[in-house]
């Protein structure tokens, strides 16, 4: 049943109910609930599911390694299709948005006005809210992406996805990919990325994601990552593989690898892109950037041990350190132009090892853990959950 109310929103009434796994505290399992009604406002929109992808902030979340407001709906990385529209809901680019889109939408929700927000920093908006982040409350439970529809309020940017593109390399458009593109606009305000040298310490879905795209921009790129099948695949799009555990001398060595390259004419690095989170990698970045060039941290996003700065020695070699952290819309609409031509010759898709169905949820974070996989995938089917039954809120 719908509803519509004069000035108020679409009341909707679903059957079956929209899914959701509630996560509450770590060691605690994953709970499924229904939210058999669902209120969209205007410019909402209600997205059905069809793949998600565990970053590795939700499984830092799940540990208890960052504090997060319960219970919530964890997930922000997924790929769906338009079910239901609130009146005037519009995609990135001011278009009406259309039942039956496509869609990969923003992590943040932003009001589009306050300082921030002007600022050109919709991502630290005043009175931000983040998909798989936030508390589920009366009239917003379908707030992440495990699940089987997301409620996408107002303020969130949606960006259409071409159908050819595979749901496991859509999926990350919406953190890891926009990230990396991100990332990439930091280095590249100061550093022309056509023929520099480019570093990036961490073999993830944002590493790969940015090396692929400095590769593209015409850079050659050194990915430093201890896993051997990540190094393996940085050498499949084009980039030079390093390991940072392997003792001096050995060719994957990194003192090997940029000496390799200084008698090439490249003499020093000129942009590190730090996308582990490990201590040692973001001295890696800082001490081995060259003169004038620049640093972005992205990976530090859960507490860590600090690091220690050698100030002096960033002073007198020039060097630009950025921190980024989510991405704008305009950077989502990057990343989702990126997947649509480049993924046949890029196999992102091929960084999700494993899926597991919606009721399993609590397996897949398991299995994301390990560190076994770069991603693994969430497909919202029922499963066993449909014989178990669930609550109703």
């Amino acid at each position: 049943m719908t509803t519509v109310l004069p000035d108020a929103g679409l009341d909707l009434t679903m059957s079956p109910s929209p899914l959701a796994m509630v996560w509450s505290e770590p060691g605690r399992p994953h709970q499924m609930i229904a939210s058999p009604g669902v209120h969209l406002a205007p410019g909402d929109a209600l997205v059905q599911i069809e793949f998600a992808t565990i970053c590795g902030s939700d499984v830092h979340t799940v540990r208890g390694d960052r504090s997060a407001p319960t219970p919530l709906v964890l997930g922000h990385e997924q790929v769906g299709r338009v079910v239901a529209l609130g009146d005037g809901a519009v995609r990135s680019d001011g278009s009406p948005l259309e039942l039956g889109d496509r869609v990969v939408w923003s992590l943040a929700v932003s009001c589009g006005a306050c300082d921030r927000c002007v600022r050109g920093l919709p991502q630290k908006c005043r009175s931000l809210a983040k998909y798989g982040h936030e508390r589920i409350t009366r009239g917003w439970e379908l707030t992440g992406g495990f699940a089987t529809h997301v409620h996408v309020r107002a303020g969130t940017a949606i960006v259409t996805i071409s159908d050819a593109v595979p749901a496991p390399v859509a999926a990350a458009a919406s953190c890891a990919t926009a990230t990396a593109v991100a990332a990439l606009d930091a280095a590249s305000a100061s550093i022309d990325l056509d023929g520099a040298l480019v570093l990036i310490t961490g073999g993830g879905m944002v590493g790969l994601s940015a090396a692929a795209l400095a590769v593209e921009a015409g850079a050659e790129v050194i990915v430093s990552d201890p896993d051997a099948a990540r190094r393996s695949f940085a050498r499949g799009i084009g980039a030079i593989p390093a390991d940072p555990r392997t003792e001096m001398g050995n060719p994957e060595h990194l003192d090997t690898v940029l000496a390799a390259r200084a008698r090439r004419g490249l003499l020093e690095v000129t942009v590190a892109i730090e996308a582990s989170g490990a201590t040692a990698a973001v001295d890696t970045v800082i001490s081995r950037i060259g003169v004038g060039g620049a640093v972005v941290l992205v990976g530090s996003v859960s507490p860590g041990p600090a690091v220690a700065l050698d100030a002096e020695s960033v002073v007198r070699r020039l060097v630009t350190l950025k921190g980024v952290h989510n991405y704008t819309p305009a950077q989502l609409a990057r990343a989702v132009a990126f997947l649509e031509r480049s993924w046949r010759t890029v196999p992102l898709g091929d960084l999700v090892g494993t899926s597991y169905p919606l009721d399993q949820l609590d397996r897949a974070i398991d299995d994301a853990a390990t560190g076994g996989h770069v991603r693994v995938g969430v497909v919202p089917s029922l499963g066993v959950a449909s014989a178990l039954g669930h609550q109703p809120y």
